[in-house]
């Protein structure tokens, strides 16, 4: 009889174990994106340097992170509906081109002869293409054309008139070089003396979609009175701009000479891939180990296939934010 009991109660556990599997819903299977609870992360950089802390007026804070906010929802309402990554960082990067608190689009500083040459790149972690433009004049959203770069041709990077030429034919919004110059930034320039201690500053954007794809965006007006031609690390990809889906996507402000020699945005996806350091220690190691031993100011922010963010500087302020999928955000300028 005990026997048969226990045969019986086998039977009723399969039976309610089948039943079990059977019912239970395709959003509990264990996937890299649940869709019951999608991932997506952005993570946001208005540029490192700057002013110290106490040094900007209440009102000046108050518009700073105002538009970091904003830039901030551009690109998250994107990935809130299900976009990609790169659609989101492209979003949040072009607001920034478009104001002119920003050194990027409208609003970047102005070189030796006092115009405006634009940097810009893109990177997805997915396919690992990319796109940059170097030193164009007359494209309103440099990031824009580094997009086209990726997707229109067999080619990573175009510079100077044959970047504004190709930006054209594709369509994109052309614009007078007049365009890019804001009263603020020229007073500034007519008084710094060449050879000063140059401005520097960017912005960028990194993100990680539903899908668990990363993708990384960076634009910038340079230095300020820097030579004529003179390219930075920003559309430079590894130095400045870098995504992969094996480890994380990056986005880099500062000293970009500096961080064209340490290959900085690549060295972190090294640092992550082969020696297996987690994101917050290899970000910090580079900026502010690495970086600051050679006298280089700036940052970077960083996000990894698991949603981790990293934002570490050693300057006196980056103007930074985040924002995710579980409702937690954060916008500022100082440590």
């Amino acid at each position: 009889m005990c026997n048969f009991l226990k045969s019986q109660l086998v039977h009723l556990f399969l039976v309610i174990s089948f039943f079990r599997l059977v019912a239970q819903p395709a959003e509990s299977v264990k996937e890299p994106v649940s869709k019951d609870n999608p991932k997506w992360v952005i993570v946001i950089h208005g540029g490192a340097g700057g002013p110290v802390k106490g040094s900007l007026s209440a009102s000046q804070e108050e518009a700073y992170l105002n538009m970091l906010s904003q830039a901030l929802e551009s690109g998250s309402a994107i990935l809130r509906s299900g976009g990609t990554s790169l659609e989101a960082v492209t979003a949040a990067v072009c607001f920034m081109e478009d104001c002119p608190l920003f050194n990027a689009g409208k609003g970047a500083v102005l070189d030796e002869e006092g115009k405006a040459e634009l940097d810009a790149a893109v990177m997805d972690g997915r396919t690992l293409k990319a796109g940059a433009v170097g030193g164009v004049r007359t494209v309103k959203n440099p990031v824009l054309a580094a997009v086209a770069v990726m997707e229109k041709t067999k080619h990573v990077m175009l510079a100077g008139p044959g970047a504004d030429r190709f930006a054209r034919e594709q369509g994109l919004k052309i614009v007078p070089a007049s365009y890019f110059i804001v009263t603020d930034r020229y007073e500034k320039w007519k008084q710094t003396k060449p050879g000063a201690d140059a401005v520097h500053g960017t912005v960028g954007a990194v993100a990680l979609d539903q899908s668990g794809n990363l993708a990384a965006a960076t634009s910038t007006g340079g230095m300020s009175r820097k030579m004529v031609g003179r390219l930075g690390d920003t559309p430079i990809i590894g130095a400045g701009t870098y995504a992969n889906n094996k480890t994380c996507a990056v986005s880099c402000t500062g000293h970009g000479e500096f961080f064209i020699r340490n290959v900085v945005a690549y060295d972190l996806s090294a640092l992550m891939e082969y020696k297996g350091l987690p994101l917050a220690e290899a970000a910090e190691y580079i900026v502010n180990d690495k970086l600051k031993s050679q006298k280089a100011d700036g940052g970077l922010i960083a996000v990894d296939k698991e949603g981790n963010i990293a934002m570490p500087f050693n300057s006196n302020a980056m103007f930074r934010g985040y924002k995710t999928s579980d409702d937690r955000s954060l916008v500022a300028i100082f440590k």
